[in-house]
């Protein structure tokens, strides 16, 4: 994988390692009455190459943390940073990727993941063969020609990495990429994953509710409480890598994942509130979260 991407153009010229701090930030959301905490004054530091997962109940502020580190929503109060520079706006070097795929359904599967280079102005020849070589490693080859629409969950999600791998993000933002798979496709999505960033050490932040995926994938998982979204404890899982299955059956899993879920049954007193999308700020109903 690490040959493949090597003549990929960097998406920009300045370097960097992927190093995120998120040094007191704070988003309020909504208006008037309505307006409410959504993240209160979180404070953390994510290493370079680190896989991290933000653990928590819906409604948590998961995915509004990871907005912010997208570049998608400002902090109300406080500063997110990217190698030391304030994260002020959407960028190529932080790959976003969904719970369901953003896939263009009229182009193919190569195009799709050679999109991202057309737009640097890489010659067609050059892109179609990265695009190509990347399909090969997330087990798609023979799969080019397809439109997104002919592919399986699992296949979109792969494309979907794909897409955003050949970019060569310092940081790659995942909000519950794999939620809407069936079980055995999740854990398949889970290892080929693991086996990506084994060879890229891309910075990883991953969103999920669901702790047994956190403590198969993440070196680090931050507890987040109910709203508002605070970090309550950081836990390091200490498995070695590479993870294998078995992982999830053994003893320590276990006791991991029991202290997990005291974490999370800490009483939540707080009104449910609609997921947002962590790109355009709006509920399910297309209204903007100042327009609650």
């Amino acid at each position: 994988m690490s040959a493949v991407l090597k003549s990929v153009p960097p998406v920009a010229t300045q370097s960097g390692t992927g190093r995120l701090d998120i040094d007191q930030v704070s988003i309020h959301l909504g208006e008037g009455a309505q307006r409410f905490v959504a993240l209160d004054e979180v404070t953390l530091t994510i290493e370079p190459g680190e896989f991290v997962c933000l653990l928590g109940p819906s409604g948590c502020g998961k995915s509004t943390l990871l907005g912010a580190l997208a570049g998608h929503l400002q902090p109300t109060h406080g500063e997110a940073r990217l190698d030391g520079l304030r994260i002020a706006g959407p960028d190529p070097q932080r790959g976003l990727v969904f719970q369901h795929h953003t896939l263009f359904p009229w182009l193919s599967v190569q195009d799709n993941v050679a999109y991202g280079l057309k737009m640097r102005g890489v010659s067609r020849s050059e892109r179609l063969n990265l695009a190509q070589a990347l399909l090969e490693e997330v087990g798609l080859q023979g799969f080019e020609r397809r439109y997104p629409h002919a592919l399986s969950g699992g296949m979109q999600q792969r494309v979907e990495i794909a897409r955003v791998l050949i970019n060569q993000p310092r940081v790659l933002l995942m909000d519950e990429p794999f939620g809407a798979l069936d079980a055995l496709t999740r854990l398949k999505m889970q290892e080929l994953l693991l086996s990506l960033w084994g060879h890229l050490k891309t910075t990883i932040v991953f969103v999920t509710h669901d702790i047994d995926e956190a403590l198969f994938m993440a070196d680090r998982i931050l507890v987040m409480s109910p709203r508002p979204g605070r970090i309550v404890e950081e836990i390091h899982v200490e498995a070695e890598r590479p993870r294998q299955s078995e992982w999830l059956t053994s003893t320590p899993f276990a006791h991991l994942k029991r202290h997990c879920l005291d974490l999370l049954r800490e009483p939540d007193t707080t009104l449910p509130l609609e997921r947002l999308n962590p790109v355009t700020g709006l509920n399910r109903r297309g209204i903007r979260s100042s327009e609650f």
